[in-house]
């Protein structure tokens, strides 16, 4: 009932193709510090906005959105919130901001876990916080009205204890240094989603869990890159990789590797992300409308011309009205309205 019990961590046959996707990742968090140092205006602009996107897209798969107008003033503290759904987003900005302000000083611990709740749910749950009190099964539910047990997690009486051993346990691994960093996380993030200690925001306390334990081994991609919206723009995977790793968790008969497989893949995708944008906009008139592009064609949902300067800083207006007035002509996007405010959107499939 626990990835880090036995020596299956240890004894865990890694894929060539994770082991150069590793390598890669390693070579990655060297350059990052050059980066650091030779584009620090970007990179401010970059933190911002994968702030701004990290409590978005966290708060987004768990079904919690607020109004379009409303999300950059709330992540940026400069309003207060009005309702639920506004209160947790700036819960969950709070949490990630004493994340990036103190990675170091938070310990990983079943006090920190029952923190990040309260931060994301303190103004609306009376019990943020707290264990659960009744069991909570995930229930998978159809378009047809069926319903399927995806999996059981750990009885509200066992959290406690299994909790603690979670945290005493990773800790134990990280010590040893006998397992891969990459693969350390995966399976503390595997386990607390199995043992889903509370009644509800478990997905999001794993996310702010991820990114806390990233940084303190050295993966500090999230600070400019959102991990949250890439894991919302591959749920699907997500889900499926977490449902093959759950299976048989409770008799210790699970497999990581999956789950494994699929973190590896998204702080890799993270660490692209990042050189591309940080390189891109630090080049000259050509790369730069290629970034323009490149973000226009990741959008999510309806944008502005301001949305797509706030993901490319560094780009002028003029550069991205006329990548704009392109993608337009070649039948990539459209316009929703009209007006300097107006929103477009993406055609079709993206490219």
């Amino acid at each position: 009932m626990n990835s880090f019990r036995t020596t299956r961590l240890m004894e865990l046959a890694i894929p060539q193709r994770l082991v150069t996707a590793l390598t890669d990742i390693a070579a990655a968090q060297g350059r990052q510090e050059l980066y650091s140092k030779q584009t620090p205006q970007i990179l401010k602009a970059l933190r911002e906005m994968a702030m701004i996107e990290s409590v978005e897209s966290s708060n987004r798969i768990e079904g919690v959105t607020v109004a379009r107008d409303r999300l950059r003033p709330l992540v940026l503290g400069r309003t207060k919130p009005l309702d639920r759904s506004e209160k947790e987003i700036a819960g969950y900005r709070r949490a990630l901001a004493w994340i990036h302000a103190k990675a170091d000083q938070i310990p990983i611990t079943p006090g920190t876990f029952k923190e990040f709740h309260r931060l994301i749910h303190g103004e609306v749950d009376p019990k943020a916080g707290e264990w659960k009190e009744k069991p909570n099964t995930i229930v998978a539910r159809y378009p047809d009205g069926t319903a399927e047990i995806r999996f059981k997690p750990v009885e509200p009486q066992d959290v406690p204890k299994a909790v603690e051993n979670l945290c005493l346990l990773y800790q134990h691994v990280l010590e040893q240094k006998q397992v891969t960093p990459l693969l350390a996380i995966s399976a503390l993030v595997l386990d607390f989603l199995c043992i889903h200690p509370f009644a509800d925001g478990n997905g999001r306390v794993s996310r702010l869990l991820t990114l806390l334990a990233l940084y303190q081994l050295g993966y500090e991609v999230g600070r400019y890159i959102s991990i949250e919206r890439l894991i919302e723009t591959t749920k699907e995977s997500y889900y499926a990789r977490l449902h093959e790793s759950s299976q048989g968790w409770h008799e210790s008969r699970h497999d990581v590797l999956p789950f494994f497989s699929y973190t590896v893949d998204v702080i890799g995708m993270a660490y692209a992300e990042f050189e591309r944008r940080a390189g891109r906009e630090s080049a000259g008139p050509a790369a730069k409308a290629e970034l323009v592009a490149y973000a226009i064609n990741h959008m999510l949902d309806e944008f502005s011309v301001e949305d797509v300067a706030r993901q490319c800083p560094g780009v002028s207006r003029a550069t991205i009205r006329l990548v704009m007035a392109r993608l337009r002509k070649e039948g990539r996007i459209e316009a929703v309205g009209r007006g300097p405010g107006a929103l477009w959107r993406l055609k079709g499939e993206k490219s």
